[in-house]
């Protein structure tokens, strides 16, 4: 038994995602008093039971891309993943991230020619996940 399966929440943690990507669709976001009585927004999800509560840095991700009202987030696409980077204070502990899937198109999967990796830059970015890759059929 994973330790945090002891410690069962009604919001989401990394080890919900089972180290996977997972797309889902924005159901609604409401105001909630999350942990020691802040208040935050809850993002979530349709088909889902747990939710996501937000911090700036997500907030700011999903905004940039569907606007500031939150009401308008319903329906919207977004992959969750965990971020081993993350850090609260001066200590990593890793977290939740959201990014707004992009539609792939052909030219972005394509094979490195010549047998030579293929270099990204900011014209030329790697292609995201796809959605034969992701599992959205995480039990949270």
């Amino acid at each position: 038994m994973h330790i945090d399966a002891a410690f069962p929440s009604k919001y989401l943690k990394g080890v919900d995602l089972n180290g996977k990507t997972v797309r889902v669709t924005i159901d609604r976001v409401e105001i909630e008093e999350v942990g020691d009585g802040d208040r935050k927004p809850v993002m979530y999800f349709q088909g889902k039971d747990k939710g996501l509560a937000l911090n700036r840095i997500n907030a700011d991700t999903i905004s940039s891309a569907y606007g500031h009202e939150t009401d308008d987030w319903t329906g919207k696409l977004v992959e969750l993943y965990f971020d081993p980077n993350v850090y609260y204070g001066p200590k990593k502990v890793g977290g939740l991230r959201v990014r707004v899937p992009r539609q792939t198109t052909a030219h972005e999967i394509r094979p490195a020619s010549n047998g030579h990796q293929q270099q990204y830059d900011d014209r030329n970015p790697p292609p995201r996940t796809t959605a034969q890759e992701l599992d959205d059929e995480i039990p949270f």
